[in-house]
């Protein structure tokens, strides 16, 4: 039986030491990435990494997943495997075998309310974004591609997987840059 943590920020700047801060863990597993989906490395881990009997450690609901219907799924997952989620702010915890429906309860409402808060965060960004493309400030993301660069090796007669591999890039982004270009 070992105490477990898994955090997760957002962005590779924030700091994810603060969320567990204080708790005696043997191994904590940090994703640096949305929690959108599930789909991330160290949750991954994670679920491989826990035997029966252990307890997970979790700063808040959010942090494991931003919406209801993962959050729940994976609540059921650990449980089915004999773990313990504990969330600390919340300070609730879901055991194997215990039934609290009023805990149960209370982690659905906060679980829908993390949902609500991603919703309204990602709406207010959009909104953001097309205030700020009718005053002529957002100009969208930056190019990212060094066309330059992919057009001197196609002239140099590389093909257009290795420029791809080369330049951690799609093939399909080779080609149409090709294309654009005439070549």
């Amino acid at each position: 039986m070992a105490d477990i943590g898994y955090v997760r920020v957002s962005t590779l700047e924030q700091n994810v030491s603060r969320q567990l801060d204080g708790v005696a863990l043997k191994k904590v597993f940090a994703d640096r990435c949305s929690g959108g989906d599930t789909n991330r490395p160290e949750l991954i881990a994670l679920m491989e990494f826990v035997r029966e009997g252990d307890t997970v450690h979790v700063h808040s609901i959010d942090r494991l997943a931003r919406n209801s219907q993962d959050l729940l799924r994976l609540v059921d997952e650990f449980k089915a495997l004999g773990v313990t989620l504990h969330f600390h702010r919340e300070a609730l915890t879901f055991t194997t075998g215990d039934s609290d429906p009023i805990g149960e309860l209370m982690f659905t409402m906060l679980g829908a309310f993390a949902q609500f808060e991603r919703s309204i965060l990602k709406e207010r960004q959009r909104e953001g974004i097309e205030k700020a493309k009718q005053k002529g400030v957002y100009k969208g993301a930056k190019r990212r591609i060094d066309r330059a660069r992919v057009l001197a090796m196609l002239s140099q007669g590389i093909g257009p997987s290795v420029i791809a591999r080369e330049l951690s890039i799609g093939r399909k982004s080779v080609y149409r840059i090709k294309e654009e270009a005439g070549s």
